[in-house]
């Protein structure tokens, strides 16, 4: 889908395939070797290493604040670290990636380490803390998508180590308390804007609805128009375009699998994204111990969260907000990351898992000992 979506950008430049797909293919081939590499350590050992990953990753995100550099439509969101910069290339590493596989590892670690007493007042705000830390450190780098998924990863979290509901109602109680300040304080105006687009959009004039509503109204047309088989691998007319759908090799590339390979292509896209969290739930389930769980929940809500956001995006379900995805969006940074992960609910399968005995015969043995 990505190789689809920039296909005219690399014959243009004269190249077989372009930058974006070459990054993806290096990212996902590195990622799956590391993830095999990873599925053979203990998890335990990883888990225990926690103060050197938690170091590492709050690391990268505070060198954002003195190098961190924005893209070219977003230049304030301060989100990537240059890593190579030269006249004719350039790599970026975007730190938040890295960091929701360090928050599941260093969460996970903490999780474990109170569940004794999981539901006191102070480990309740001591574990809200863990997740307040990353969280205000994205939001001020104006991520506010990853921001989104550390939330939902730490809500779901909590829930599988078995806080107790009554804390989740408090805190609903508290986001709907301070919703409006929320609103007026910390929201930029863009923001308000792309929500307003989506939920209100009345209260916004046709010429800024038609600016703000551009890319996902665009998706929306290029996902109709594929209709139920779509129009055929590089035949879509919105993603074979110049001007087509902003974005489609990344954050829309959803719409790129719509309209080329149609409803049909969509719905097995999804089946795909279900059958992966489904397993990796099952996986945590059959964990013997609440690390093991957690490992696997955090990895199910980290990629189910963005599955969910993304697709809202494209469908105009849920304003924009930038976000991945999982397994298919271009980014060296996401695809990279997304298999350390994985790599994590392999090791917790390998050896920690209640699995069923094969049953098995032996016939034709020949003993010359015989029953009396």
């Amino acid at each position: 889908m990505v190789y689809s979506a920039t296909r005219n950008e690399a014959i243009e430049a004269g190249e077989l395939i372009s930058r974006d797909c070459l990054a993806m293919i290096i990212a996902a081939s590195a990622g799956i070797i590391i993830c095999l590499f990873i599925s053979f350590l203990d998890y335990d050992a990883v888990v225990g290493l926690w103060p050197l990953v938690g170091g590492v990753c709050l690391l990268l995100l505070l060198l954002l604040f003195p190098f961190g550099e924005g893209t070219t439509d977003r230049p304030d969101a301060k989100c990537w670290l240059p890593i190579i910069e030269t006249d004719g290339f350039s790599l970026d590493f975007q730190p938040s990636e890295l960091a929701k596989i360090g928050f599941i590892v260093t969460f996970t670690a903490h999780l474990n380490a109170v569940k004794d007493n999981i539901n006191s007042i102070k480990n309740i705000l001591l574990l809200a803390l863990h997740a307040f830390v990353p969280i205000v450190i994205i939001i001020i780098t104006d991520d506010l998508g990853s921001a989104m998924i550390f939330a939902l990863m730490f809500v779901g979290m909590m829930y599988v180590a078995g806080v107790k509901l009554r804390y989740f109602a408090i805190a609903i109680g508290l986001i709907i308390a301070v919703a409006p300040l929320l609103w007026t304080k910390f929201l930029a105006s863009f923001h308000k804007r792309r929500i307003l687009a989506i939920y209100f959009p009345s209260a916004l004039s046709e010429d800024v609805y038609k600016n703000i509503i551009y890319q996902q109204q665009r998706g929306v047309n290029a996902i109709g128009s594929g209709m139920f088989w779509g129009d055929g691998l590089f035949k879509g007319t919105y993603t074979q375009s110049a001007k087509g759908v902003p974005v489609n090799e990344s954050d829309m590339v959803f719409t790129v699998v719509g309209e080329e390979l149609g409803f049909i292509g969509c719905v097995a896209l999804l089946a795909v994204f279900a059958f992966i969290i489904l397993k990796i739930v099952s996986v945590g389930k059959m964990s013997r111990n609440l690390t093991g769980s957690l490992l696997c929940f955090g990895t199910a809500f980290m990629i189910g969260a963005q599955t969910v956001i993304n697709i809202g995006m494209c469908l105009m379900l849920l304003p924009s907000i930038g976000i991945t995805l999982p397994f298919m969006s271009a980014g060296g940074s996401s695809n990279l990351c997304v298999y350390f992960s994985i790599g994590l609910v392999m090791s917790v399968y390998r050896f920690n898992c209640n699995r069923e005995p094969i049953n098995f015969r032996l016939t034709n043995i020949s003993t010359p000992f015989s029953e009396t």
